[in-house]
């Protein structure tokens, strides 16, 4: 029970989207007004991709809530095998300045240590001292940017290969592996299959996985059309790899219908940003990356690249 009749925290439902999306779109939009953005307002989210987020985080799906039993506060703690990290979370603006916010990332913190995670981060927006300060009080430190940069792909569609669903999860997981032991990607991956968000890319080289990327293609605002592939997660085992894996994902988009490709590009890998500078892609968005201290995000080995976005 927390002080002023807030509780929590309970396990979120899909029965309660409309409910956080609320929250979620109230919460942010004030965020931007105290920033000085007065004229934001931030959409609400599709149904269907909070649905991913929160089967994803399980039971890091976590809601606390007010007196009359509505939602007041939410954090979802996501875990990519030994990879975790927050989002979206969010205090609803009546109920701050009660240390909810403390509270709630305190308790994600506290389900993925005891989940084993060795790396724990969330992502913020670089302008927002308060929010980078008061990450910084509990425990996370600043690192690099994720730069979000799109591009609208010309050239010929081409539909994605059939490959079985668990082969693709089989050969993502072996190269994620390569790359960062103990991270996986295989519930995300299987969670956007299944319900047809998106789609998978491979790249492979004489029968061996040297590229992949996960995207989506479910529009991320309610009631907007499908027309980006956003990359969610990717991984190359070289620099040759990842220049030819831009190519293979504009073209499946294409095929699945995108007009515009978005990649959430870590700053930490400078040569694969570069790559896509090269490739066309323009800067739309950066957000801030933050790691708890002692639970830093470890770069790929043997000059691969790996993204994983901390964003739904």
């Amino acid at each position: 029970m927390l002080r002023e009749g807030l509780r929590g925290p309970d396990r979120a439902s899909p029965a309660e989207i409309g409910q956080i999306n609320r929250v979620f779109s109230e919460a942010f939009t004030d965020r931007y007004q105290r920033d000085g953005l007065s004229g934001v307002r931030v959409p609400l989210l599709n149904p269907a991709i909070w649905r991913f987020a929160i089967e994803h985080a399980g039971d890091g799906a976590m809601v606390w809530r007010d007196g009359a039993g509505a939602i007041a506060a939410f954090n979802l703690a996501h875990r990519s095998g030994t990879e975790g990290w927050m989002g979206p979370l969010a205090v609803r603006p009546d109920c701050q300045g009660r240390g909810m916010g403390q509270t709630i990332v305190r308790e994600g913190i506290r389900r993925l240590e005891a989940a084993g995670a060795r790396t724990i981060g969330l992502e913020t927006m670089p302008r927002t001292v308060d929010n980078i300060g008061f990450y910084s009080r509990l425990g996370f430190r600043p690192g690099h940017l994720t730069v979000s940069l799109t591009r609208a792909p010309g050239g010929a569609a081409a539909r994605p290969a059939a490959v079985p669903r668990q082969e693709i999860v089989d050969r993502c997981r072996t190269l994620t592996e390569a790359l960062a032991p103990g991270v996986d990607f295989s519930r995300e991956i299987e969670l956007t299959i299944g319900h047809g968000l998106g789609g998978v890319t491979l790249l492979t080289d004489q029968g061996e996985p040297s590229g992949f990327a996960l995207w989506h293609t479910a529009p991320l605002a309610e009631g907007r059309p499908g027309e980006e592939a956003r990359v969610l997660k990717l991984g190359a085992r070289d620099l040759d790899a990842f220049r030819r894996l831009i190519s293979a994902i504009e073209r499946d988009a294409v095929g699945a219908g995108a007009r515009q490709v978005s990649f959430r590009c870590q700053t930490a890998y400078g040569s694969a940003y570069e790559a896509l500078l090269a490739a066309g892609y323009a800067v739309h968005w950066t957000d801030l990356r933050m790691t708890l201290s002692g639970k830093p995000e470890l770069p790929a080995r043997e000059g691969g690249v790996l993204f994983s976005n901390w964003e739904i």
